[in-house]
């Protein structure tokens, strides 16, 4: 009886190891010193293919791309990676994040209401339901939160990062970034390493990861990244959030096909930002598998 209950617990810390992955202790410490030569220069060649050479040296794009088919082992490439912008729905991520770590302390409860809520939050971007769920987590927990030690996604080192400092509704800003008087702003950098930390387990923990990353899944907006995407690849799975707000448009995502996974940020200031994404992710696609081997 004790050998077959024994056996039975070694077959579940199995199921265990293999669910629910951890890689903290293989992974880089900081996401920004794991720069790919050639997805680099990939990028840079990308980008004066399309014309936008001089958006980014203007600083009105900014994109960071990494390749994380072996999380243990990322390949980045970047322009303006530290560059703060309003990123208007993109942010909302953070609420996500801020939900699950109320729900790991048990000040909220993962129902089908909140599940829902979350949902129509991240895939349909709805600004009631981003809002209804701010004020649960609460404003000022989430401005610690971000600005943790653990965390450090707003982060003045870095000139930035995510920031949520106001309601997704006409009222006023509750408190606006320290450093660049933004309400809702983000990072490329930042952001991908929200993403990083989502893929390899270490947001909140393992299992809730999981679930923070299906709520991303299955995004009900098709522009931008998506759009790109669909039109060469419909087969992708694409988890992510996008942002627009008059010449302000943002996508952000972690994309997965035919064996390689990859992140993919980019932050635009341009009435024709929609259209520099849809086009930037069909080429930043082609560089990641191009530069594989």
């Amino acid at each position: 009886m004790f050998l077959r209950s024994g056996f039975k617990l070694l077959l579940f810390i199995i199921f265990l190891t293999v669910t629910f992955p951890v890689y903290s202790s293989q992974v880089p410490a900081d996401l920004s010193e794991t720069c790919d030569p050639k997805l680099q220069k990939g990028l840079k060649q990308c980008l004066i293919d399309l014309k936008l050479d001089r958006a980014a040296s203007r600083k009105t794009l900014s994109i960071v791309l990494v390749d994380i088919t072996d999380p243990s082992s990322p390949r980045m490439a970047y322009v303006n990676p530290n560059e703060m912008m309003y990123a208007a729905s993109l942010p909302k991520i953070a609420i996500l994040l801020g939900a699950f770590e109320r729900i790991a302390d048990n000040k909220i409860e993962l129902n089908a209401t909140t599940r829902d809520q979350l949902e129509l939050m991240i895939r349909n971007s709805s600004n009631h339901a981003a809002t209804a769920m701010l004020n649960k987590v609460g404003k000022a927990y989430l401005a610690r939160l971000l600005q943790s030690p653990r965390y450090r996604l707003y982060d003045p080192k870095r000139n930035g990062g995510l920031w949520v400092g106001k309601e997704y509704a006409k009222s006023g800003a509750w408190k606006r970034d320290p450093l660049h008087n933004l309400s809702h702003g983000a990072t490329a950098l930042q952001v991908a390493r929200f993403y990083y930390l989502l893929e390899t387990g270490q947001l909140v923990s393992p299992e809730l990861s999981r679930q923070m990353k299906d709520i991303l899944g299955n995004p009900a907006i098709e522009h931008k990244f998506v759009k790109g995407l669909k039109s060469v690849h419909p087969q992708s799975r694409i988890y992510r959030k996008s942002g627009t707000w008059r010449q302000y448009h943002s996508d952000s995502a972690i994309i997965e096909h035919d064996g390689r996974r990859y992140i993919a940020v980019a932050l635009a200031k341009s009435p024709r930002g929609g259209q520099w994404l849809s086009d930037l992710i069909v080429a930043m696609d082609k560089i990641v598998f191009k530069t594989a081997n």
